[in-house]
């Protein structure tokens, strides 16, 4: 039996601000808008389709967490957009360690950054299991 996340929906305040807010970090295109969702494809073939929360009712999207496995000159350069822009980062997922990056005990480093609608966005080289992308 083979199982892979296919898709998730990740409620904004406006799609397109929220999506080419990713793309732009991980040096990624957004995909064509597909009916009401506003694709970010990944490389795993799994996609974040962004949609706008009022289309659901919602005048604020409830903050998730979205992790990213990235290969190191991927992470590197993504950082370097993160502090260009001014976006705050951290080291902890509650926000601790502000301006600082993670390094986790298989040798990855990692970081946190919040999106424009809350999310609390993570990039990682290495994931807990040591897997790399």
């Amino acid at each position: 039996m083979t199982i892979q996340l296919n898709h998730t929906i990740v409620y904004a305040r406006d799609k397109q601000i929220s999506a080419q807010f990713l793309a732009d970090i991980l040096g990624i295109s957004v995909s064509p808008p597909v009916a009401r969702f506003l694709p970010v494809a990944l490389d795993n073939g799994a996609t974040l389709d962004y949609m706008n929360a009022a289309d659901m009712g919602l005048t604020d999207p409830t903050p998730q967490h979205y992790a990213f496995l990235v290969a190191e000159d991927t992470f590197d350069a993504a950082l370097a957009r993160i502090v260009e822009m001014g976006i705050a980062y951290h080291a902890e997922p509650n926000g601790d360690l502000p301006g600082e990056i993670y390094h986790n005990r298989r040798g990855g480093r990692g970081v946190y950054f919040p999106d424009p609608d809350g999310h609390n966005m993570e990039l990682l080289t290495r994931d807990l299991s040591g897997r790399q992308a």
